[in-house]
Order: structure tokens, then C-alpha cells, then sequence
């Protein structure tokens, strides 16, 4: 499932943010190693790394580089933020939360010679979230770059979520209205992607903005937490003001399971009212399933699937298990000896890195991939086509292009263009009526 389309998906936000702090005073170069080789030789006087736990090897081995150039290098990112002890060794600098919070003060000590080694952020609710630099990204390398946030961290804190560990517990902070219509209009698109961890952890926030771009006539996506079925009354503004499809983390048809990580706002015995209230507002869905926790068997990837196929699932994105370092998950598989792999390139959540209860490694490695295969095999791909006829045609783009024909689209992109790629996709999203 990871091929090049994943990593071409959009520029990263947090890089263009930090470029966007910075580069009224200061020469900025934008790097993205997914799509292009690092100029370790080319002159520069810092070097900024955003880190994911799987590419922490990696970030080491380009401080590396670095390092014998003489050149300082620090570090953030969520990675950085839930175990920064531990990723400090690394960097010359390390930061956690907001770059809002941190990267000024890290500047000026660096310019001044007293660069501390951990920079922690004071999670303020004051603090001014900055607009990303859009106009620095390369827009004919990636598919979209129509992605805005409209808020920091979520107000739950699930055990194997990242805002579990303590740089982003009870973090959320939403930005203002007007610097999310600035985004807007500062990408010239009706086709926008909210990538928020809860795009409604504050109701009322949500309703002030969807009532400032119901007149903007976009269609865009978000990803909600599971209690918006609570919520008919937002769910209404929310179609009326463009929504085409929501990522919900249902996690696990288990609800014993989901109290184990104390994910309390899934509530299992009203997911099918969940899905039939989003489905008749003609809003699709892309349903995360977390598969290893200590409820599941055998019998869960069956049994998942049948509610998939059953409650036509537009499009489901799966993940193994991973107890990411800081998160309380980890904490707890640590105490009690069941962490079995320490690479941590392999914390991607598509390798089995402990030992599930109830099944060995190997079977939860195999049918997690066996349910990606039958999800997006061709006779499932037809049992869950969205009643719309209007959805049709998005509907097989995702599932046929990106999905089951990933490896022949990346070679098109390649041959073509990702850029144009993702400009089909786009007018496929919002001209089919």
C-alpha cells in the first residue's frame, strides 16, 4: 500500500510553516528527500528536521552528514515532541510541541552561542499558530498542496495516539477563521483537504467556519472523531457547506478493546447509526481500523470486513498496532516485556513490533494484509458502491487509481506528471454532479 503516490500526497505542513517563521530574516532552502536528493554540500548555516518515528534513523543519519560539515542541526516534529530524551542524542537541538512556542527562542540562542540541548513548548493557548509558506512548495512534484489545518492537537487521548504522550496532552488550540479564508484564497482551489487531528474537537468553532465557507461553494474533506453521529444539527451544516467524505477513526468494532486504550468516545453499538446518518447526507467515508489491540483474535479481520462490505465503507485505511515511544501504549508494553522490536523504521504500522495477546505476530501480519486484499479486490470494490450515482466516479478513482492500481498510477504520474494527476482527481471531486 506505501508506494510513491503516498509520499508524493502534499508538502509537508510543518516544514512550510517553520520556512513561513523564518524567512523575512533568513534564507530558506525547502528539502524533501521523499522526492529528491539532499545538496549535503550546499552552503548552509542550519539545518531543521522534521521527524516521524520511522524516519528517526534516518534524521540521524543526515545529522550525520551534517555534523562532519560542521553545520548544527535540530530537530522537531511529533517523534521529536513524545520522546525528545531520547532523540536528543542526535541533533544538536531538539524541540517539542509548536514551532511557534520554540523555534524563535532556538534562533536567537543559536545566533547568540548558548543553544540548549531540549526546547519545550509552553502549549499556551495564546499562541499564534502561523499560516504555512504555500507559495514556497513546488507544486508540480506532489498531487495536492490544497491542504490546510485549522487547529493543533485533539481533546482526546487515546493510549496508542501520539496525543496521549505529554507534549500534546490536552493540547488543542484552533486558529482563527480569517487566517483559515486567507489559506483558502491563498490556494485558488474550490477542492480543500482539512487534515486536522479532530476537525470538530470544538463544535462551535467548527460551526463559525463552516457558516464562513458555506459561500465559497468547496468540496472538502476532514477527518472527525467517531461522536459526530451525536451531532445531526453539524452534520447538516457540514454537507451544506461542501463536506464530501470524513475520516473517522472507528479503530475496532471491539468496544472492550476500545476501553482498553480509553478511546471512550467510540461508542461500537451506534457505529452503524453513525454511518447510515452520514451516508443519507451523501458524505463519504474513509474508516481507520487499528488491528492487534488486546480484544482482537483471529476472527476480527472477518468480522471486520463483513461490517466494510455490509455498511459499504467507501474506503478504509488500515494500521497494525504500533506503541510509539512516549504514548502511554508504550509505556504499558514496555512494563510488562512485550515490546519485541526496537528498529524503529519498522513502527510504521505495517510491522508487527510486540506480542499480541490473543495471536501470534505472524497471523496479525497476515490478516491485516489479507484484509487490505479483500477489501480492495474487485468484487468488494462493487458491493460497496455508494448508493449516489454522483459518488461513482470519485469513488473508483480512490479505490481503483490509488488503491488497487497504486504501482501503474505512480508509474503514469511519473510519465505524466503528478501534479496533473492530482488536478484529475480534483476536478473528478468537484465537477461530477
Amino acid at each position: 500500500m506505501d508506494n510513491e503516490l503516498k509520499t508524493r500526497m502534499s508538502p509537508s505542513l510543518a516544514l512550510l510553516t517553520i520556512a513561513e517563521m523564518l524567512r523575512a530574516e533568513h534564507t530558506v532552502i525547502l528539502e524533501n528527500e521523499n522526492i529528491e536528493k539532499i545538496r549535503f554540500d550546499e552552503k548552509t548555516d542550519l539545518v531543521c528536521i522534521t521527524v516521524t518515528v520511522d524516519v528517526l534513523p534516518r534524521a540521524a543519519a543526515i545529522a550525520a552528514e551534517y555534523k562532519k560539515r560542521n553545520v548544527p542541526v535540530i530537530a522537531g516534529g511529533i517523534h521529536v515532541s513524545c520522546d525528545p530524551e531520547n532523540c536528543a542524542e542526535y541533533f544538536d537541538s531538539v524541540c517539542t510541541g509548536m514551532a511557534e512556542d520554540t523555534l524563535p527562542q532556538m534562533i536567537e540562542d543559536l545566533q547568540n552561542g548558548r543553544l540548549k540541548k531540549i526546547y519545550r513548548s509552553s502549549h499556551s493557548g495564546n499562541t499564534q499558530l502561523v499560516s504555512p509558506g504555500y507559495a514556497l512548495a513546488d507544486r508540480s512534484k506532489y498531487l495536492y498542496t490544497n491542504i490546510v489545518s485549522t487547529s493543533r492537537g485533539c481533546p482526546y487521548c487515546c493510549d496508542f495516539c501520539y496525543n496521549s504522550c505529554e507534549a500534546y496532552k490536552n493540547l488543542y488550540i484552533t486558529r482563527t477563521t480569517s487566517d483559515i479564508l486567507n489559506d483558502i484564497k491563498t490556494l485558488k482551489t474550490k477542492h480543500i483537504m482539512f487534515i486536522d487531528d479532530n476537525f470538530i474537537g470544538n463544535s462551535e468553532r467548527t460551526r463559525e467556519l463552516l457558516r464562513a465557507i458555506k459561500p465559497l461553494r468547496l468540496k472538502w474533506n476532514a477527518d472527525v472523531s467517531a461522536n459526530i453521529g451525536a451531532m445531526p444539527e453539524l452534520l447538516d451544516e457540514m454537507r451544506e457547506a461542501g463536506c464530501e467524505s470524513l475520516f473517522i477513526g472507528f479503530e475496532s468494532l471491539n468496544a472492550n478493546a476500545l476501553k482498553n486504550v480509553h478511546k471512550g468516545q467510540n461508542k461500537t453499538k451506534k457505529y452503524d447509526a453513525l454511518v447510515r446518518e452520514i451516508h443519507k447526507r451523501g458524505i463519504m467515508i474513509n474508516a481507520s481500523f487499528v488491528f492487534g489491540l488486546d480484544g482482537d483474535d483471529e476472527t476480527t479481520f472477518g468480522t471486520t470486513l463483513d461490517w466494510i462490505v455490509k455498511n459499504k465503507i467507501e474506503t478504509v485505511t488500515s494500521h497494525i498496532l504500533t506503541p510509539y515511544p512516549g504514548t502511554r501504549l508504550y509505556e504499558e508494553f514496555a512494563s510488562q516485556g512485550r515490546i519485541t522490536d526496537f528498529d524503529l523504521s519498522k513502527y510504521n504500522t505495517a510491522h508487527v513490533v510486540y506480542r499480541p495477546l490473543n495471536m501470534t505476530a505472524e497471523q496479525l501480519s497476515a490478516g491485516y494484509l489479507k484484509l487490505y486484499k479483500e477489501i480492495y479486490s474487485f468484487k468488494n470494490i462493487i458491493k460497496r458502491m455508494p448508493v449516489s450515482k454522483r459518488q461513482w466516479l470519485p469513488y473508483l478513482t480512490f479505490n481503483l487509481l490509488y488503491r488497487k492500481f497504486g504501482t501503474f498510477t505512480e508509474w503514469l504520474c511519473a510519465l505524466i506528471g503528478f501534479q496533473r494527476i492530482g488536478r484529475f482527481a480534483q476536478w473528478v471531486s468537484y465537477h461530477i454532479k
